[in-house]
């Protein structure tokens, strides 16, 4: 089981930034690939980000590239197998059309490299925090 946490969220004006972090902890063997996803409202779902369990992969959405860095903090005790992962959503050049609940998932993997950008690959969500951008 895997337990994700968000916060960060806010209202910001136009142009302005924003910090989302999201804690996964849990006992697990491997490690989790993480991503951050939005709905704004009477909208689907959409991709924003994500990070690779060994951090060096990344994807982003087209319309947040140059504009949203992800990163994560990894640690796991080799002794329990607890694992805690810390991925960050750094938002810069805020836009209105950037307004939504973000979204943090994880997905247990065993591959280091694995990155995913469809929802249907996560198996665990948070819940979910209010980003509003005013123009």
């Amino acid at each position: 089981q895997v337990q994700l946490v968000e916060s960060g969220g806010g209202l910001v004006q136009a142009g302005g930034s924003l910090r989302l972090s999201c804690a996964a902890s849990g006992r697990t063997f491997s490690g989790y690939a993480m991503g951050w996803f939005r709905q704004a409202p009477g909208e689907e779902r959409e991709f924003v980000a994500a990070m690779s369990w060994s951090g060096e992969i990344t994807d982003y959405a087209d319309s947040v590239k140059g504009r949203f860095t992800i990163s994560s903090d990894n640690a796991k005790n080799t002794v329990t197998d607890d694992a805690k992962n810390t991925v960050y959503l750094q938002m810069n050049s805020l836009k209105p059309e950037d307004t939504g609940v973000y979204y943090c998932a994880a997905v247990v993997v065993f591959e280091p490299n694995r990155v995913y950008s469809s929802s249907y690959r996560y198996d665990y969500w948070g819940q979910g925090t209010q980003v509003t951008v005013s123009s």
